[in-house]
């Protein structure tokens, strides 16, 4: 449908912290971590001036009201990222290690904006796996709900990077701590206490996982917890494409927000054109609340039951693009965990659309994924700057 721009103001919702508990992991001694083995229109960016911007978005007024929560299932792992760009994997001189992991990184994102999360999910009980926990820790993020494994280590995944930034995976998982994780070692008050519940489709792939995965979402369901998905396609992980496009579908149907790329619209529709708006109906079932379709630094498209339309993105240099799709999803949720009456309000969902754009486009200047998520005050910078 045809939607109209309309002069407006950012006011973006200002969540508080919630300190991680003093029963949380601190050190590798001091644990508390159980161990087991329609025509789309694309309207004109809204009108806004660098004063109503910098008086109203994402004030932090020291509000006392009770933070919102977003609790994350999924894997985090350690990405080895090249210090050098456009080599294959052997050409590389070096790699920088960096924590990472779609969901983890959703949940960072999210506390490094000001807001509330939490992290699900199963390590190593080994180095890599102490490290992530405390990183979690120091980025406010709670990891009650996290496990440590003592007979599989912590995932690893080298990058490659071409010189426009873009990536490939090699996956050291045979198995990986995160694949392990059992239906009895969920947090199921951490989840069913949550605002939202945000996953991937990495969780599928494998028992125990898988199981475990289907029960947490069940838990969060029933207990009127809205549901986020983002399926990030890693398709070597898979046994087949056919495999991997039919566990995805396969809970498609339960989830209340999906965000997807243009490339996993693509791949599940078998080919079709990703840039159609029909093709990408096909994916709204009739229970979404909000699909997102992610488009680099184009920025993106949304579609809801009663309106669709684009929200343009921040154009800026590119040196690594990992993680630059959780940064979008942990600035969405950020918003959406506040006020889900965003989704009703057209104009108040691009406000949101927007931020959440520049947290993507920021994470794309550094390399690797949880060091390069922003600060809200470097995503309200950037996006002052685009206005002036």
């Amino acid at each position: 449908m045809a939607l109209q721009a309309t002069t407006t103001t950012f006011s973006f919702s200002a969540p508080t912290f919630r300190s991680t508990p003093p029963h949380a992991l601190t050190s590798k001694r001091r644990i508390s971590i159980k161990a087991s083995s329609s025509g789309l229109s694309s309207p004109p960016l809204l009108s806004l001036s660098r004063s109503n911007l910098k008086g109203r978005a994402f004030a932090s007024d020291g509000s006392t009201q009770e933070s919102p929560s977003v609790v994350c299932f999924g894997e985090m792992l350690i990405d080895f990222v090249p210090t050098t760009s456009g080599l294959s994997l052997a050409q590389a001189p070096a790699f920088k290690k960096a924590p990472g992991g779609a969901p983890a990184n959703v949940a960072v994102g999210i506390a490094r904006l000001g807001g509330s999360s939490a992290f699900i999910g199963k390590v190593g009980e080994d180095e890599f796996g102490y490290m992530l926990a405390n990183i979690l820790k120091d980025n406010n993020v709670n990891n009650e709900g996290m496990r440590f494994d003592p007979g599989a280590r912590t995932a690893l995944a080298f990058v490659t990077l071409t010189n426009e930034g873009e990536r490939e995976f090699m996956f050291y998982r045979n198995p990986s701590a995160d694949m392990l994780l059992e239906e009895s070692e969920l947090d199921l008050d951490l989840i069913k206490k949550a605002k939202i519940f945000h996953y991937g489709s990495i969780s599928l792939i494998t028992e125990p996982c898988k199981s475990a995965h289907i029960a947490a979402a069940k838990a969060a369901k029933d207990a009127g917890v809205i549901l986020s998905y983002d399926p990030n396609l890693r398709l070597p992980l898979w046994p087949s494409a056919d495999n991997a496009r039919d566990e995805i579908l396969s809970v498609w149907d339960t989830a209340d927000i999906i965000k997807i790329s243009e490339e996993e619209i693509e791949f599940l529709t078998k080919g079709e054109d990703p840039y159609d708006d029909s093709v990408v109906r096909k994916l709204f079932h009739p229970k979404l609340k909000l699909l997102l379709v992610t488009e680099g630094p184009e920025g993106c498209r949304y579609y809801t039951k009663d309106f669709s339309g684009r929200v343009h993105g921040l154009k800026v240099e590119v040196v690594d693009t990992t993680g630059a799709g959780d940064a979008f999803v942990a600035g969405i949720l950020s918003q959406l965990a506040c006020d889900l009456s965003l989704l009703q309000d057209e104009e108040r969902l691009r406000e949101a659309l927007m931020f959440a754009n520049a947290c993507g486009a920021l994470t794309v200047k550094e390399r690797g994924a949880i060091p390069a998520l922003p600060t809200k005050e470097a995503v309200l910078d950037a996006l002052l700057k685009a206005v002036v």
